[in-house]
């Protein structure tokens, strides 16, 4: 139980700062260089902010690394319940920061293109819109959310069958990991379903929970689970 409990603050201490080192680098950083519907012009952006461009590929290595802590730690704690499905939820998000590494792969590719002096022979034009072909896999994440939600939702049903946090947070976990991942498979096979449901809304519940989550397990820890009562011997 000792190290289910220190893996349960690790879990809160690396959940929020990873978080928010990403949304920093997406929002903060690769958002502004992306925002022209201009292939010339984001080429432009990426070759005068060149050194912010690798900072924020950094950033989501850095993210990456994060998500392998928080896929042991969340291994440690659960695998007493169900090692399989505890086994089943590391491995899921294990394939979420391995669709990030992907990014950042396409995102240098990108930069290589722009950048290098032998792919100079291609005219411009071409060349900025075969690099905006490896800039906009951010539709990635797409396909890395549908490995994160069904993680997490195996992980909230074990968190629910453990005890370990209260059963309606649990619950909660998994109605959100649901309706995540149905939202993706939807997303797939019909495009025009983001101009119905916002896709902010198809993560937003399921990360506030692991929001909620990760300051549970930082500042509170592991419940106990219920003990089974005892028989007195006359």
């Amino acid at each position: 139980m000792v190290l289910q409990r220190n893996a349960a603050k690790i879990f809160g201490l690396t959940y929020l700062p990873a978080f928010i080192l990403l949304a920093a680098v997406n929002f903060g950083l690769l958002q502004p260089l992306f925002s022209s519907p201009d292939p010339a012009q984001i080429a432009r952006n990426v070759l005068g902010h060149e050194t912010l461009f690798r900072a924020a590929l950094v950033g989501i290595m850095l993210y990456s690394v994060g998500v392998l802590v928080l896929s042991t730690t969340l291994y440690v704690m659960l695998k007493s319940v169900d090692r399989n499905l505890a086994l089943f939820a590391a491995f899921g998000r294990l394939v979420y920061g391995y669709i990030w590494l992907l990014l950042v792969l396409n995102l240098f590719t990108a930069l290589r293109l722009l950048s290098q002096p032998e792919y100079a022979g291609l005219p411009s034009d071409q060349l900025a819109i075969l690099a905006r072909l490896y800039l906009s896999g951010f539709d990635h994440y797409y396909v890395g959310l549908l490995f994160w939600s069904l993680a997490n939702g195996v992980g909230a049903y074990l968190w629910l069958k453990s005890r370990f946090i209260h059963g309606v947070f649990a619950a909660f976990g998994i109605l959100a990991s649901a309706w995540c991942a149905g939202g993706t498979l939807v997303l797939f096979i019909f495009p025009d379903f983001s101009q119905i449901v916002n896709l902010w809304w198809f993560d937003t519940p399921m990360v506030l929970f692991e929001i909620i989550l990760s300051f549970l397990l930082l500042f509170r820890g592991l419940r106990s689970q219920d003990r089974e009562p005892t028989v007195a011997v006359t």
